[in-house]
């Protein structure tokens, strides 16, 4: 057997609890799923189960699933009422259909894509479990050039970048190239929302996206 070391198969979790990010991730996450009138929603990458335990005890139909096998069983531990499943974007999401019987109405996944070799799977896996006219809601953190201008000219990109963090951020994101990427991959944009700190220096994005019925996804990164 070999070994491939282009995989980081845990991501680090120790304990169930909110991240740091999720203070100002959560707040957008909340108004756009309740703008949006969705009910039943498939957290991809759902940690430890924050996320999940905040928007069930707000009512909705919530379902997890996680790649790093620590992260799922801290948070069907901690949160037994949720249905939290090992899988990753890489699985057969047949395999989550049948153990759900049907569809969702909306895939969350949130600061996730920044981690993936294969970003592509995660929409593919999306729209494979979406209902026809379902929307899928990323955050990934965010990069535009007066940001970008700004980290350049305090000579941040070392600290910004973490190359030493097993796991962390290989994909960078812009408005720009998500839109395209989520166009290419049978997703239609309709709303962006920035995410913590001041307009245009902001930590995070969140895209929201329709699923357009009759489209495949990439199957190429």
């Amino acid at each position: 057997m070999t070994f491939d070391n282009s995989v980081t198969e845990e991501f680090g979790w120790t304990a169930f609890g909110i991240g740091g990010s999720d203070f100002y991730i959560h707040p957008v996450v909340f108004r756009e799923v309740a703008r949006l009138g969705v009910k039943r929603i498939l957290d991809i990458g759902s940690g430890v189960g924050g996320l999940a335990k905040v928007l069930t005890d707000r009512g909705y139909d919530m379902v997890g699933v996680e790649y790093d096998s620590a992260g799922v069983e801290l948070s069907r531990k901690a949160l037994p009422n949720i249905k939290f499943y090992h899988f990753g974007v890489e699985d057969d999401p047949l395999l989550l259909l049948r153990e759900e019987g049907k569809a969702f109405d909306c895939v969350l996944s949130t600061e996730v894509i920044e981690h993936l070799y294969a970003p592509n799977l995660l929409l593919s896996y999306a729209s494979a479990v979406l209902r026809d006219d379902g929307i899928i809601i990323l955050t990934t953190p965010y990069h535009g050039y007066l940001k970008n201008l700004l980290i350049s000219l305090v000579n941040g990109w070392d600290p910004h970048l973490c190359p030493y963090w097993l796991g962390g951020h290989i994909k960078f994101w812009s408005r720009k190239t998500l839109t395209e990427f989520l166009a290419a991959n049978g997703f239609e944009v309709i709303r962006f929302r920035g995410c913590g700190r001041l307009p245009w220096l902001w930590k995070s994005m969140m895209i929201s996206a329709r699923k357009v019925p009759g489209t495949v996804a990439q199957k190429t990164s």
